[in-house]
């Protein structure tokens, strides 16, 4: 077998389609989860625990260059060495919100797609030589 025709049987196998769509989906679905995130969830949390941007907490590990701008970006472009906990900790509490939103999703799905009751098995076919030796017992007893 050559090897296009290899490929051309991996490609249209039902396992790899099905992944392909689920990582297209997996992409649109994760910008609707960032955005509701970042633009829905995020903001009222703010409101209510107050400004939850941690991304300016640092601590700088070397000398500073007179004239430099002491936040966190003017640091790093100006070389010097800084300990960015801050950008962790925001990360962190992101990702925390996100995965309990995807939690909250999937039960809620998984609640939707309730499964339909299993149909009643049906009865089995009585085998031909079970009924004959049937017929024979119930002639027996005549």
């Amino acid at each position: 077998m050559g090897m296009i025709q290899e490929f051309k049987d991996f490609a249209v196998k039902g396992n790899v389609i099905d992944l392909a769509v689920g990582v297209i989906i997996g992409g649109a679905f994760g910008k609707i989860v960032d955005s509701v995130v970042g633009d829905l969830i995020m903001p009222l949390v703010g409101a209510v625990i107050g400004k939850l941007d941690f991304s300016n907490l640092f601590l700088v590990l070397g000398a500073v260059p007179p004239g430099t701008e002491t936040t966190l970006a003017g640091l790093k472009k100006a070389g010097v060495p800084v300990f960015a906990y801050g950008s962790f900790i925001t990360v962190a509490v992101n990702f925390a919100i996100l995965a309990f939103i995807i939690f909250i999703m999937v039960k809620q799905i998984n609640r939707l797609k309730k499964e339909a009751p299993a149909p009643e098995p049906a009865p089995a076919v009585t085998p031909e030589d079970v009924l004959l030796l049937r017929e024979i017992r119930d002639s027996l007893k005549k």
